[in-house]
């Protein structure tokens, strides 16, 4: 009986390793066309999403705060705006859960990430995209399809980009 449970524990242990590192299954599926909503930015001003979408790649980082694999991600982010930043419009989506745009401010002055920030205080598009947890990132290619979707602090975001800009 015990050999039994070892085996059975180890299958476990494996299955969680089967999936790709970042990659999830929540959210909006890739391939899928990316919604146009309109959000608003820190000041409370309209920004409809059809500004960016379409026109070239598009990063959209779902985040938080006091999310800690959010901030595990930010260096990821600022070195892939460092290589993509004229080729990719990069906007990160604050979820303003137990947020207020004063924290935010003082988030952004600290940290200082490199996209354009989002406020979307109505969960505009966290509905849209299906957002399953903060540290959700969504790659928009060029035509307006979703190109990549992951989670997590450790996701290759300079390696998806570089497979989007080159198609």
């Amino acid at each position: 009986m015990r050999a039994w449970l070892v085996v059975v524990a180890f299958i476990a242990a494996l299955a969680g390793f089967a999936a790709p590192a970042g990659a999830q299954d929540a959210g909006i599926p890739v391939g899928s066309k990316a919604p146009v909503v309109s959000v608003h930015d820190l000041d409370g001003k309209p920004v409809d999403l059809a500004q960016y979408l379409g026109r070239k790649p598009v990063l959209l980082e779902f985040w938080a705060t006091w999310c800690e694999r959010c901030e595990e991600l930010l260096p990821r982010v600022k070195t892939a705006y460092q290589e993509f930043g004229k080729q990719v419009e990069f906007l990160g989506v604050n979820v303003t859960i137990n947020q207020t745009p004063e924290r935010v401010r003082r988030y952004l002055a600290e940290h200082q990430p490199p996209y354009r920030t989002l406020y979307d205080d109505q969960g505009s598009t966290i509905r849209a995209y299906g957002v399953p947890t903060t540290s959700y990132v969504v790659v928009v290619d060029a035509g307006g399809k979703v190109a990549y979707t992951g989670v997590g602090g450790t996701q290759d975001i300079a390696g998806v980009l570089r497979r989007v800009v080159a198609h």
